[in-house]
């Protein structure tokens, strides 16, 4: 059995599917349509550049969704990938709204401008250049969990990606501190490249900003059970997915608990649809005997037609 997943943010390139642009016409009218949904040409930002413009967030969210949709599309139209046989999808933070949107759950339209809003909400959420992220690496989550109670009151832990991965949010004071503590404990961290604390209860003004239109989002029925990243369980209801996309704004992102999940109930195979490999890194992280696939060109498309 398979589940497929879907990237978030941190995988965005200049650049990412152009491949996919250049030879096939359904993603062509995809970029057009959303250009014109969004009224201002994503299509070029995400082809062209420039970097600093594909890495405002409020970009950068649509940007990933656009290019998992399109991939997704050029996968099952153009080539006939029966993803309906999945057992789970899942998505990291925004990757979500991509598995949501691919597998019929949410309009492209609706996902796109809620994606927009969230980008922007999260990214205002904290004044500018306020708020920072750190990955540490090579520590567990306990470990983790236990220096910041004893040294650092305002970091929360963001995202439980692998046994050996876990990013923190805060502001930027307190997470420089816990950089430091992380140093002389000669465990290595890195500070991320990105410009407000994700997933921590300082995005409470954007849950706030948000709440009332993703309950408001229309959703249709939904086949493939999906994962939630808040509480790293399956869910097929409507409302209850809603309420969780609302709770996962300042909720932490179980990825680790998330995957444990899909392989417990019996998956053997993940597919990745979007740019990058991140996810299927942090899968193989994860259980190294898993089978992983990303997709990130036509060879990779051409590559598990025969195992899907």
């Amino acid at each position: 059995m398979f589940s497929v997943v879907f990237p978030g943010q941190g995988s965005q390139k200049i650049g990412m599917a152009k491949d996919f642009f250049d030879k096939f016409e359904i993603v062509k009218k995809i970029f057009k349509n959303a250009d014109d949904i969004l009224g201002f040409p994503i299509s070029k930002i995400i082809l062209d550049g420039p970097e600093d413009k594909l890495n405002l967030t409020e970009n950068t969210q649509p940007a990933i969704f656009l290019t998992s949709y399109s991939i997704f599309n050029v996968a099952k139209k153009e080539f006939g990938i029966n993803f309906d046989k999945a057992q789970y999808i899942a998505g990291h933070s925004l990757g979500e709204y991509s598995a949501l949107c691919c597998f019929g759950a949410l309009a492209f339209e609706d996902t796109l401008k809620i994606l927009k809003k969230r980008g922007r909400s999260m990214q205002e959420a904290v004044p500018a250049n306020e708020g920072s992220m750190l990955a540490v690496l090579g520590s567990q989550l306990s470990v983790v969990e236990k220096l910041i109670k004893e040294n650092v009151k305002d970091c929360f832990i963001a995202n439980n990606n692998s046994p050996q991965q876990v990013v923190v949010s805060g502001l930027k004071k307190d997470i420089d501190l816990f950089s430091e503590i992380l140093n002389k404990s000669k465990i290595k961290n890195i500070k991320l490249n990105v410009s407000a604390p994700f997933h921590c209860k300082l995005m409470k003004k954007a849950t706030d900003n948000l709440k009332d239109e993703i309950l408001n989002l229309n959703f249709k029925e939904i086949n493939n059970p999906i994962i939630s990243n808040y509480n790293a369980n399956s869910s097929i209801s409507g409302l209850e997915i809603k309420n969780l996309l609302v709770s996962q704004i300042e909720g932490r992102v179980k990825w680790l608990e998330s995957v444990k999940f899909m392989i417990d109930k019996g998956t053997k195979n993940f597919i990745e649809i979007g740019p990058g490999k991140v996810l299927s890194g942090l899968i193989k992280r994860i259980d190294k005997n898993i089978g992983v696939k990303s997709i990130n060109n036509e060879n990779d498309i051409k590559e598990i037609i025969n195992n899907v």
